[in-house]
């Protein structure tokens, strides 16, 4: 048991769309994660995601609306559920979802992420 320091942890790191794993419990991870620009339309079959913004200001869209969260705000995504990020600025997030979550869910491509420590 040792305390993670997410400003530390997110100093490590520049890369933006690739997760870094910073933790488990009960088979789920806790990502850290930098983004800026936009990502691409997906969604996850079998899990659902949460996105706890620490920093910076995220647009989610949906096929049917847009939700906008700021710093210390999170939403959580139901599986099946359409999305896709966009960060005019860099953001910080926490991602809170099943060790079996891909980042680009049900698409391949070279935005897909390997699985990384931090």
């Amino acid at each position: 048991m040792e305390k993670i320091n997410l400003a530390q942890k997110f100093n490590l790191f520049n890369e933006y769309w690739s997760p870094r794993i910073a933790g488990e419990l009960n088979e789920t991870h806790v990502k850290l994660v930098k983004l800026k620009g936009e990502f691409i339309w997906h969604h996850h079959e079998a899990e659902d995601e949460l996105f706890w913004v620490v920093k910076g200001r995220l647009l989610i869209k949906f096929r049917d609306r847009d939700l906008w969260l700021d710093e210390g705000e999170l939403v959580i995504i139901p599986k099946g559920v359409e999305h896709m990020p966009v960060a005019e600025e860099e953001v910080h997030l926490v991602l809170i979802e099943p060790k079996t979550t891909v980042n680009t869910g049900n698409v391949q491509n070279e935005r897909t992420a390997p699985e990384q420590w931090i």
